[in-house]
């Protein structure tokens, strides 16, 4: 038998707390421009976030890595400066097991992870005679004591979505990777800058180790590379996606990293490789 409650309108009413986005569904457009918003705050505007990248750079051993921490490591007795660290071919290895396998894209993305934080440890370790310090994700909001306290914090590229990453149906591999990462933690921080270190002079319109007479872009908007679709990029797309709605990091450098002077040129604002700008 079914039997039915009245229930009184007073007490059907949902229970508030007064606030400015009191009743809203946080998913309305329009929502935040009714609204007096500040700017956000910038938590480390002076730092220099640096990625390296492991495929490119570090899995090239002691001939690339030794000068380029030196490199790093004076720059940064005048420079505020973040390493974040790639995976490179170990991640590649992972993939290729973790696909064959069919494991989800969140599983992916936990094992590949792991690959990253092993180089932010080798980094650090390099580093060290410069205060070389590996941090984890969840230290960036120590970072302004930890400039100031001399240390060069080296953390993971990885962001972490892990076993949350985003699926993709047509693809297993996980969308935001370590150039992914290293850009929202720059984002984050209101960073000075965004350096992505590759092994070659910038984005090309194709891979020059395959096409030798591929063009270096030099200069060029995030929708216009998303516009030119691309078969394949020395930066993740998600990168480019990514920059067309940031607030704080409005372009990204793209350097190689085997050339001595490109990091310290890059810092000053030079452009030695290729700038994808925001708009």
């Amino acid at each position: 038998m079914l039997i039915g409650y009245m229930v009184d309108n007073d007490m059907a009413k949902r229970l508030e707390l007064k606030s400015g986005l009191q009743g809203e569904t946080l998913v309305r457009k329009g929502m935040i421009k009714q609204r007096h918003v500040s700017g956000q705050i910038r938590i480390a505007p002076e730092t220099n976030v640096i990625k390296i990248g492991g495929h490119g750079v570090i899995d090239y051993g002691r001939e690339i890595m030794h000068p380029l921490c030196e490199e790093i490591g004076k720059l940064s007795r005048n420079h505020q400066i973040l390493v974040a660290t790639g995976g490179g071919g170990r991640v590649r290895h992972i993939m290729d097991i973790g696909i064959d396998l069919g494991m989800p894209t969140g599983v992916l993305a936990e094992l590949a992870g792991k690959i990253s934080e092993q180089n932010a440890i080798m980094v650090a370790i390099l580093l060290s005679a410069y205060g070389g310090t590996r941090i984890h994700t969840g230290d960036l909001l120590e970072l302004p004591m930890l400039l100031k306290l001399g240390i060069l914090p080296v953390t993971h590229g990885t962001p972490p979505y892990g076993l949350y990453e985003h699926p993709d149906r047509n693809e297993m591999i996980p969308p935001h990777r370590t150039d992914t990462g290293a850009f929202l933690i720059a984002e984050v921080l209101g960073a000075k800058s965004c350096i992505i270190g590759k092994n070659v002079d910038g984005l090309y319109t194709e891979d020059p180790f395959k096409n030798p007479d591929a063009e270096l872009i030099r200069d060029i908007t995030a929708p216009e590379l998303i516009r030119m679709n691309m078969e394949d990029m020395v930066i993740e797309p998600m990168v480019a996606e990514l920059l067309c709605k940031s607030v704080n990091i409005r372009e990204v450098r793209i350097i190689n990293c085997h050339k001595q002077g490109n990091i310290g040129k890059a810092i000053a604002g030079r452009n030695v490789g290729t700038i994808i700008r925001a708009e």
